[in-house]
């Protein structure tokens, strides 16, 4: 960890950048698309596609490494997604907000590619679960500061100038990190080509499914309780500050909790609670029980960074930059596709997109049994080649 202390801080100021970018674009989304914007289920599920069409983007963020190291281009894009989220108050319409959501989602893309990817080279694997949950646990912080604020402020200023404050210090953030350099000249150079390995296969299948799982929480939950409940936008921030209050204490206990269940256990006991959580969403007629599973589907959210710790323990070192880089796109096939064809179900009947949530839940149930053995084949290769190794020696 002393070796990888100027990476952790790196990361720890990306990481509060991202979070307040993410944060208060969310948490401003849905009231200012309902109304100001004026736009309906199946805008904002649009809306919500194109957010995510940069994450196919990632497949060459790999090759962008030719011409610029991984901490510069995290910093970089950070700065992009500071931009996009500054100019959103200033286009409020369905073609301003695709075109400011596409800015601001390339570099959030850019940057998770490039986040993830450091923190599996920096950090060994019984250290990456504990960093990756501080990181969370950080931007839980940052996310209660985001919600304190947009609460406070959202009586005196109006979106636009929300927006722009937002946005302006996160370009600020990635500006210092642009000029700070934490790399390390000791660790395994990267491929700097993309892989797609078949004994990869099932990082590749969990990522696919946590990418529609992760889009029906980030575009339909709120958008249910802002829509079907009559949230208003002050209801919201107190939500997300109730959910971020409980992230802060849980997210370094499921790093722990990794190192000492394993991956399978966390992302099984995920997706069994998210199939109850989804169909609740669906039946539910009170604002409070949706309130209550939006907060333990935050909480459940948390647990994919088993996902990413699974990749660095089945993963070469020298394929984790161009695996990352593999995985975003992947997840972002349904990435892409959910909110598009939600926000078309959602048009006939919104208890549709939870029920095809809950479904989706149940096969991720099943993939993730498959975790133990695709660990146990990974150290049987490492084994292997650690005697080849010697026996060449």
């Amino acid at each position: 960890m002393r070796d990888s202390r100027r990476m952790y801080i790196f990361l720890l100021l990306l990481t509060v950048a991202s979070f307040l970018g993410l944060q208060g674009w969310r948490t401003l989304l849905n009231n200012f698309a309902v109304d100001v914007a004026h736009i309906d289920g199946m805008g904002i599920g649009i809306i919500q596609s194109v957010r995510e069409i940069p994450g196919f983007l990632a497949m060459f963020m790999v090759y962008l490494l030719l011409l610029v190291s991984e901490h510069r281009l995290a910093a970089l894009s950070m700065i992009v997604v500071g931009l996009g989220v500054g100019l959103t108050g200033f286009f409020p319409s369905f073609l301003g907000l695709v075109v400011t959501t596409i800015v601001m989602s390339t570099g959030f893309h850019c940057y998770e590619t490039m986040n993830q990817s450091l923190t599996l080279q920096y950090f060994d694997r019984g250290t990456a679960p504990l960093v990756l949950g501080r990181m969370r646990s950080v931007g839980a912080l940052t996310n209660i500061a985001v919600g304190g604020v947009i609460w406070l402020a959202a009586s005196h200023l109006d979106y636009p100038e929300m927006y722009a404050w937002i946005g302006g210090v996160v370009v600020l953030l990635g500006i210092i990190c642009l000029l700070f350099d934490p790399s390390r000249k000791d660790l395994p150079v990267q491929r700097k080509k993309m892989i797609f390995r078949r004994r990869y296969w099932l990082y590749y299948v969990l990522t696919l499914l946590a990418g529609a799982r992760r889009q029906i929480f980030v575009a339909f939950a709120v958008f249910l309780l802002v829509q079907h409940f009559d949230f208003s936008v002050r209801e919201v921030t107190i939500l997300f500050i109730c959910n971020n209050v409980i992230n802060w204490f849980l997210n370094p206990l499921i790093g722990k909790a990794i190192n000492r269940y394993g991956e399978r256990v966390l992302l099984t006991a995920e997706y069994a609670v998210m199939v109850v959580v989804f169909l609740t969403y669906a039946y539910t007629t009170s604002k409070y029980v949706a309130a209550g599973m939006y907060v333990v589907d935050n909480i459940f959210f948390n647990f994919a960074i088993a996902i990413r710790t699974f990749l660095q323990k089945i993963a070469d070192r020298e394929d984790i930059a161009p695996s990352s880089t593999m995985g975003f796109t992947i997840n972002h096939i349904t990435a892409v596709a959910v909110p598009f064809l939600g926000g078309l179900a959602w048009m006939a009947d919104y208890r549709f997109v939870f029920i095809a949530a809950a479904v989706l839940a149940g096969c991720s149930v099943v993939a993730s049994q498959f975790v133990t053995g695709q660990l146990r084949l990974a150290d049987e290769r490492a084994e292997r080649a650690a005697e080849r190794a010697a026996a060449g020696a």
